[in-house]
């Protein structure tokens, strides 16, 4: 029997910055016919509140150290303000949407990361996906939107990488459904030249990416991205695809972007 469809779609935070490329973007995603999930990040709003408020910021590689202050920030801003803006914004569009984090309904459990010689403060990694209460979600025909705050079962909110769980997601439902998974941002997909569009990589397979990354042409956040990506296809995801927000239904349909593949 034919596994039923499922989008995992996660949205970067150049476009949630982006007033105008965020409602076209939410318009076209609650104009995907099927079951869909979609994980977002938080975009420079927190670093603008942080600010505001005279708490300092520290990154690390791309990634934030959070301490207790940035996490009542980041709780703030990515599990309130932009989570519910997005839900609000697909009711508009005709999509039933429930806004969730980590912490409701005990959907992501994390653990807090442990590193030999950097301190990340409430920073979690993911352990397990409660697929069960998500696939009831869905069977009830609701568009998921989940924000970027996981838990680890004791109380403790944790600050989680956004592409990491919506690989984890994909990962899990992939045991139900035929997953298509995108990471979906401002470029046309992977480049290897990021200043220059036309360098775009239609197909990247796994030894190929190793070589770009050997060359230095494939490197900084990307990599993040491409790990979780192919450790997507790794767990049974069917189908992984990155490029533009803007181009969502050609990225659906395998027309546009970059599509990963471990041949």
């Amino acid at each position: 029997m034919r596994k039923e469809n499922l989008y995992v779609i996660k949205i970067g935070g150049n476009i949630i910055d982006d007033e105008g490329r965020l409602a076209a973007f939410i318009a076209s995603f609650a104009g995907l016919k099927g079951k869909k999930v979609l994980v977002h990040g938080g975009g420079k709003l927190a670093t603008k509140l942080a600010a505001d408020l005279q708490v300092p910021q520290q990154m690390i590689d791309g990634r934030r150290i959070t301490d207790a202050e940035t996490l009542r920030i980041i709780t703030m801003v990515y599990a309130g303000l932009i989570n519910k803006t997005i839900v609000a914004a697909l009711q508009k569009h005709g999509a039933n949407a429930v806004g969730l984090s980590g912490a409701d309904g005990d959907l992501i459990r994390s653990v807090k990361r442990t590193h030999a010689s950097i301190d990340y403060g409430f920073v979690g990694d993911v352990k397990k996906v409660n697929g069960p209460f998500l696939s009831g979600l869905l069977k009830g025909d609701m568009t998921v939107v989940v924000a970027p705050v996981t838990h680890n079962g004791e109380g403790l909110l944790l600050n989680t990488n956004a592409d990491t769980i919506a690989q984890e997601i994909a990962s899990e439902m992939a045991q139900e459904y035929a997953v298509n998974l995108i990471y979906s941002f401002e470029k046309k997909g992977v480049l290897t030249d990021v200043s220059n569009e036309d360098s775009l990589i239609p197909l990247l397979t796994m030894s190929l990416y190793q070589q770009y990354r050997r060359e230095e042409k494939i490197f900084a956040g990307m990599i993040p991205k491409l790990d979780n990506a192919f450790a997507a296809i790794a767990m049974g995801v069917d189908k992984v695809t990155i490029g533009m927000a803007e181009e969502l239904e050609a990225l659906t349909e395998g027309r546009t972007g970059t599509i990963l593949t471990y041949e």
